[in-house]
């Protein structure tokens, strides 16, 4: 399974990946670590690097990605995704969440990517929390002839996998049936 998760900063992108990551056991990719390298401060990796990561990570079989971005380097993940969200929580709870977020790190009770900043703080709750264009993001999907469910929290996003993964073992169940010329009682175990 091939999931994409959009959203804006403090949406929980990280903690829904991680979840359904661990549920089912498929790894999960935050994009931001395939545009920063963590070794030093404010370090891009070459966009040569970034690009060649996503495509490796895109040519698997099984994959979680996550991020803000909905860029032209990110569009593949769109494309290929089976499944893809737009997480859209109450801008307030996502502000709050950011804000927690910072505090905890900064207090070293949270391990975080990179050292939180006053300025970084700012920029995620102003840029890519308020100012993010969810709609955009529905477009660039919707262009690449994809459709993306919108959720406002996790367990929304849960229920839908597990609808999803139910329709497909029924499909797979009944293409098996007609292949073999069985009943469907006749596939009961």
């Amino acid at each position: 399974m091939r999931i994409r998760i959009i959203g804006s900063c403090g949406s929980g992108k990280s903690t829904l990946a991680k979840e359904l990551s661990d549920k089912y056991g498929i790894p999960s990719y935050e994009l931001d670590n395939l545009i920063w390298d963590r070794s030093a401060e404010n370090l891009r990796y070459p966009e040569s690097v970034r690009d060649d990561s996503i495509q490796s990570i895109i040519s698997s079989e099984a994959w979680i990605i996550e991020g803000v971005q909905c860029k032209d380097w990110t569009i593949k993940s769109i494309q290929e995704a089976d499944l893809i969200f737009v997480l859209a929580p109450n801008v307030f709870i996502r502000d709050y969440r950011i804000i927690k977020r910072f505090v905890l790190s900064r207090m070293g009770l949270q391990p975080w990517n990179y050292k939180q900043s006053f300025k970084n703080l700012c920029k995620m709750i102003v840029k890519w929390n308020h100012q993010y264009n969810t709609e955009e993001v529905i477009c660039t999907i919707n262009k690449n002839h994809k459709t993306a469910t919108i959720t406002k929290n996790k367990k929304q996003a849960i229920q839908l996998i597990e609808h999803h993964l139910e329709v497909v073992v029924s499909e797979i169940e009944k293409n098996f049936r007609i292949k073999q010329g069985l009943s469907k009682e006749e596939m009961q175990w």
